[in-house]
């Protein structure tokens, strides 16, 4: 078990990083954003996440790197939501009009008490007051990562609010399980025959279209290099409802002879290509992360939800526990 400090926010708060380990697996995750900053399988010579050894590029180009976001994980368009009646206006944080991660102070960005730690488990919480970036109701919320036989790093997320509010968490870690500057060598495989149509702010156009015909057609192993070059991937695929509140499984994607199977109760998957970064800090690494760098596998429930009729519903009523378990295998 181990803890160190790991640089200082600009307002003088300290963040602190904590490793756990065990099964030839290692996590390295810090109180900023709850986020796991880096991820070692024994045998591997390269990281299985990106990231940075040092603080400052998550504070920028680096932002929710590996974070735990929400309240509110993806977009809400133009920032506003119905709830009993009451219109939300809510903290709107990309380009002045939609909210993105739970707002400008989401839980991306904020740093997490570390509540608890193990050999094999660390707990972090954090509590988002009522009103917070518009939203309404006191949040608490726990993210419980644990390394399992498998190996295998296991997410539980936990939050309750003591008045009617919307909630939807996401994982943000970017995977790249070969070491190349791309993912274009990975195959990912994501059981979905639907995904969510967007707009040029992907704000979700409306009901689900079938993945057939389209580039987002993953329900076969696809060599991502086949995708990269089309239309940028940034999208929500609709999972099958979890029973009984398990986890099933939702993408495998596999490099070389190195396979990652997420499993997880939510009904969506968020596929994003990263098609933003560019060189900068340099990373684990020790080299700059470019263009589609490592690939983002966001387990949520759907963007716009609360806007959207017929969506899985974001709602979470006093005295309810909202609980996603999310697991990463590596084999």
């Amino acid at each position: 078990m181990m803890r160190a400090p790991f640089g200082t926010l600009p307002d003088g708060r300290a963040v602190t990083r904590a490793v756990i380990s065990g099964h030839g697996l290692a996590a390295s995750v810090m109180t900023l954003g709850a986020s796991l900053q880096d991820l070692r399988l024994a045998g591997v010579a390269h990281p299985l996440v990106l990231g940075y050894p040092q603080l400052a590029p998550y504070l920028d180009e680096g932002r929710y790197f590996g974070a735990i976001v929400g309240r509110y994980a993806n977009r809400i368009g133009q920032a506003r939501a119905l709830l009993d009646g009451r219109q939300l206006q809510l903290d709107r944080n990309q380009d002045g009009c939609h909210i993105l991660h739970g707002g400008s102070d989401g839980s991306g960005t904020r740093n997490w008490i570390l509540a608890e730690q193990t050999e094999d488990m660390v707990t972090l919480a954090d509590l988002l007051p009522d009103g917070h970036m518009g939203f309404p109701g006191t949040m608490l919320v726990r993210a419980i990562y644990r390394i399992l036989p498998g190996p295998m790093l296991s997410l539980t997320i936990l939050a309750t609010s003591d008045a009617p509010t919307l909630c939807n968490f996401a994982q943000h870690s970017y995977f790249n399980l070969d070491g190349r500057d791309t993912v274009a060598e990975h195959r990912l495989s994501v059981p979905a025959r639907s995904y969510l149509p967007v707009d040029a702010d992907l704000i979700p156009l409306g009901p689900p279209a079938p993945v057939r015909g389209t580039a987002l057609d993953f329900r076969r192993p696809v060599r991502l290099g086949e995708r990269l070059a089309g239309p940028a991937i940034d999208h929500n695929l609709c999972l099958a409802p979890s029973r009984h509140a398990r986890p099933r499984q939702a993408a495998v994607l596999q490099a070389d002879e190195l396979r990652l199977t997420l499993r997880s109760t939510e009904p969506g998957l968020q596929v994003y290509t990263a098609n933003h970064l560019g060189p900068g800090a340099p990373g684990l690494a020790g080299r700059p992360y470019g263009r589609h760098a490592g690939i983002a596998l966001e387990s949520q429930l759907w963007p716009d939800a609360p806007n959207q009729p017929g969506y899985p519903s974001a709602r979470l009523e006093p005295g309810r526990i909202y609980h996603q378990q999310t697991t990463m295998r590596f084999q």
